[in-house]
């Protein structure tokens, strides 16, 4: 990934704990790493096919100065999310804020915080099983979109297909979502789950029927496991549901853990299935 730097813009705004610090303001300086692909740009040498840095340095310049926080981390953190938001190539930033009239009552040169944020690709199943399935899942979906910091790139065909894990009940409808994201593994699956009360889910018997169910498939190349999340989904490679959709979206998406695509891991499915 090609990177632009931005170092030392001097910024005169109003963030701190303390009431002076808000009211009187005071020189902070940003050091800004933009992440994007240059090739582009460095090829046709046209301005449209990159990042305007000038326009950055006066985003950057124009937002600490709207918006007052109280910690540089605040700042930092508002700061990255909206740039990522208006600059659409950037897939990532580095941003630290300097500080370096800092109320500290001890020689120092200067205090920072820096933090790195960017887009992550991930992969959505989706279904239903109870209700109206397809009114579910629109609504599912509809509130996904209308998440800050989410951004639906494309939905698969929903197939319909019979239960799993053995629970007798109604046939799904599932299919499959590609999105990228800023939230976090867990900030995503924490908005998974309201959207899903949103539809009444009611979590009473593993692998039974429900409202709407959405599960995260593959967050980036990330391998993760706690209490509450299992990235990439455990059983995913055992549910043709989750695999055939899964495959009209990303058929070359490597698992990280299993080494063969989406479409290997369908077809080798579908072999053992028939």
């Amino acid at each position: 990934m090609d990177v632009i730097k931005i170092t030392n813009l001097k910024v005169f705004a109003h963030h701190g704990v303390f009431p002076e610090e808000t009211r009187d303001g005071q020189d902070f300086y940003v050091n800004a790493r933009l992440y994007l692909d240059c090739r582009t740009a460095g090829r046709t040498d046209c301005l449209e096919d990159s990042v305007n840095y000038g326009e950055v340095s006066v985003f950057i310049t124009d937002f600490l100065q709207r918006h007052t926080y109280k910690l540089i981390e605040a700042a930092a953190e508002h700061l990255a999310e909206a740039m990522l938001l208006t600059f659409p190539l950037l897939a990532r930033v580095e941003i630290e804020l300097c500080k370096p009239h800092a109320p500290i009552g001890l020689p120092f040169e200067n205090v920072s915080v820096a933090i790195e944020r960017g887009w992550h690709q991930v992969y959505l199943a989706v279904g239903s099983n109870m209700g109206e399935k397809e009114a579910h899942i629109g609504r599912g979906l509809a509130a996904l979109r209308d998440t800050p910091g989410v951004q639906v790139q494309k939905i698969s065909e929903m197939l319909v297909t019979k239960p799993y894990g053995g629970v007798e009940q109604d046939d799904f409808v599932n299919g499959a979502v590609a999105l990228r994201t800023l939230l976090t593994p867990h900030e995503l699956l924490d908005r998974l789950h309201e959207i899903e009360a949103q539809e009444m889910r009611v979590r009473q018997i593993h692998w039974g029927p429900r409202t709407l169910d959405l599960d995260i498939i593959f967050y980036d190349k990330l391998v993760y496991e706690d209490a509450d999340l299992i990235i990439p989904h455990a059983d995913m490679a055992n549910r043709s549901f989750v695999l055939a959709p899964l495959a009209e979206l990303c058929p070359n998406y490597r698992h990280p853990l299993l080494g063969k695509t989406v479409a290997e891991l369908a077809a080798a499915l579908e072999k053992t299935d028939a």
